[in-house]
């Protein structure tokens, strides 16, 4: 085989390789596209209990509950955000949340989540919150051990699933 064919099924394996990276992209994001409602607003964060969609809010909406904040032990940098516990209770209630649900919290840009219990959710010592990052996202902060370092926050939040025990 000469060099030009060579060069020719390298290029040819190249493109066939980008283009099932792009079709499976595409069909993750059409997946994605059609759990939510086509009516939220960009930058919507939907909310799930038992796989079916609930309510979706933004951080601006957020304003209306309490603050919490605490310094970090890592960098001791001051995080200013509202309780997680406040967010999930404004728009479920406790009628979806039992001691054993499972709280997740995702983001599909850097493919980290954390899952907790809505016990460890709901005490308020574990200062379980959402902290504005500097481009506006929210980013999931606490001072639970073990998540309490900055690399196992998970940044720019983008879906919340509760699971029923």
């Amino acid at each position: 085989m000469d060099q030009k064919k060579r060069i020719l099924l390298a290029g040819a394996i190249l493109i066939v390789i980008l283009g099932v990276v792009l079709g499976v992209d595409f069909l993750q994001r059409q997946q994605a596209a059609a759990q939510a409602p086509t009516d939220m607003p960009p930058g919507s964060i939907p909310i799930y209990v038992d796989g079916g969609f609930v309510a979706s809010f933004i951080p601006d909406d957020l304003s209306q509950l309490p603050t919490a904040s605490f310094v970090d032990a890592e960098e001791g940098k001051t995080q200013d955000g509202w309780l997680l516990r406040d967010v999930l209770l404004l728009y479920l209630g406790e009628d979806n949340l039992q001691d054993g649900s499972q709280v997740t919290v995702s983001s599909s840009s850097r493919e980290k989540s954390k899952t907790l219990t809505w016990a460890e959710v709901e005490n308020k010592e574990n200062m379980v919150m959402f902290d504005l990052s500097g481009r506006g996202t929210l980013k999931l902060v606490s001072t639970i051990p073990g998540f309490d370092i900055r690399d196992s926050w998970v940044q720019d939040v983008d879906k919340i699933e509760i699971t029923s025990p």
